[in-house]
């Protein structure tokens, strides 16, 4: 019986909490300066206590007037406030400590520093392809030979709308990688982005996208799932009918669906070159390579001083200074989060430069395999941050705009033992293919030989795919005809 008696004890664990604050610094990383700066203006319409600095102009009377009018219409009866108990939201606050920075119209963090960058402003990029932007996730993790060569295959059979063009079962003919391989990669394909992508006809594509946003066992899937064909037909009523619901939660559920990208693959597939700018300028200055994060264009913010004085003249009620507790919790967050923001980048960029120091003072031939995992060991954080940091941005260096996870690129066997990027074999398979005799085109087998004569270890397979990921027509594409 002694076992079943009641017992106090205490135990110590671990848990990771994702606070809102947490989730914002995530969700600010990963924004570009376009991004951030809607996102800054979005903040400071709800926001009453963060402000955009204006050039000369103090404190709005506006603001001050909002202020007073919301002290006016909170309760302001003393004896209730003592009754209620004399806890002051603000009691452990050192207003001195934040106000008189933020306050400061020409406030700038310690670490910023005032670098000349080049006059204009906009940059051209080529834009990203389906196929490269599925290759950057893979590298992130590693596969088995075996699998590499099916994930291979799938990406290589994706058309331009994202889905995959072939049935598992005639790829896997004719020496090709097995069916439970292949089952495997085109798994690990759809766990990518864009969601939706190597889906085999429609309806796995919807499904897929549903999946990610947890809604695998919603209305909307099983609409999906089971009345595609009077989903496309508008037969509202049957489907309401066939699975026992109201009319207008199957309306709300076709709205969902109408959000959904049927074509995910169709938004890497343009042509037409984009205006970008760059988020960060790597500039030579003497013999070293100073990292420059552009803020120019956004809005400077500082705290309302407004509210300050609210607080310093005591008669506010409780309820407004918690109110004023909750935006100041929220504003002092997103100040922190943009500068933290601006940190990491900066040092992920740094050690990039120490990493690429001779792409950067000869071009691209030099530049050398890096993988974010390295980075991020270097840096101290997660390998997600890292990825985050560079994801969507752009970088103006002495050799041009590149996207900054162009740096990033996974390791090839090249001579003695030594290894190359993949960027620069590809660049290696095309220069190949310009200088061939085009009344006699080069084959991929013995580009392949070529290769491996000079040390760096590719079959015909491999140097197929890389051809096509550069929309390198076939040998018998090239040769020329006359």
């Amino acid at each position: 019986m002694s076992s079943l008696e009641p017992r106090l004890s205490l135990k110590v664990s671990q848990k990771q909490i994702l606070t809102p604050g947490l989730v914002q610094m995530v969700s600010v990383l990963a924004l570009n300066r376009l991004e951030l700066k809607e996102m800054i203006n979005r903040e400071i319409t709800e926001n009453p206590i963060l402000e955009e600095v204006a050039e000369d102009v103090p404190a709005s009377v506006e603001a001050m007037a909002e202020v007073e009018e919301k002290v006016a219409a909170a309760p302001a009866d003393q004896a209730v406030r003592e009754a209620e108990g004399t806890d002051d939201p603000f009691a452990e606050i050192d207003f001195g400590s934040f106000f008189d920075d933020y306050l400061d119209p020409g406030y700038r963090s310690p670490q910023a520093e005032t670098v000349e960058l080049p006059s204009f402003e906009n940059f051209l990029s080529s834009p990203t392809s389906l196929i490269d932007h599925l290759n950057w996730q893979l590298t992130m993790s590693h596969h088995t030979a075996e699998l590499a060569d099916a994930i291979e295959m799938i990406l290589g059979n994706l058309n331009d709308d994202g889905y995959l063009s072939a049935p598992l079962e005639e790829l896997s003919q004719n020496g090709g990688p097995e069916l439970a391989q292949l089952e495997q990669a085109l798994h690990v394909v759809q766990e990518c982005d864009p969601p939706g992508v190597g889906a085999r006809d429609l309806r796995e594509c919807l499904l897929l996208q549903l999946r990610v946003l947890g809604a695998e066992n919603s209305v909307a899937a099983q609409i999906v799932r089971e009345h595609l064909q009077q989903l496309q037909n508008k037969q509202y009523k049957e489907i309401a009918k066939a699975l026992g619901k109201p009319v207008p939660e199957i309306e709300a559920a076709v709205e969902v669906i109408r959000k959904l990208d049927p074509f995910p693959g169709q938004r890497y597939n343009t042509n037409q070159p984009r205006l970008i700018e760059p988020d960060v300028f790597i500039v030579k200055s003497g013999d070293d390579y100073t990292v420059v994060v552009s803020d120019d264009d956004l809005p400077q913010l500082r705290l309302n001083p407004a509210y300050r004085r609210l607080l310093d003249h005591g008669n506010a009620t409780k309820e407004v200074r918690t109110y004023v507790k909750e935006r100041y919790t929220s504003a002092m967050i997103l100040l922190k989060n943009i500068e933290q923001r601006k940190q990491t980048i900066v040092r992920v960029c740094q050690a990039v430069i120490r990493r690429q120091r001779d792409f950067l003072d000869y071009g691209v031939d030099y530049l050398k395999p890096m993988m974010i995992k390295d980075v991020a060991e270097e840096v101290g954080v997660h390998p997600s941050t890292v990825s985050r940091a560079v994801s969507n941005k752009y970088s103006h260096t002495p050799q041009g705009v590149f996207e900054l996870r162009y740096f990033f690129s996974e390791a090839v066997n090249g001579p003695s033992g030594a290894s190359i990027p993949l960027l620069i074999l590809k660049r290696k398979v095309k220069k190949m293919i310009e200088q061939e005799n085009k009344n006699d085109p080069l084959t991929d087998d013995q580009i392949a030989r070529i290769l491996c004569s000079q040390g760096i270890n590719v079959n015909r397979r491999t140097v197929a795919k890389y051809r096509a990921d550069m929309r390198i027509p076939s040998t018998h594409q090239r040769r020329d005809k006359h």
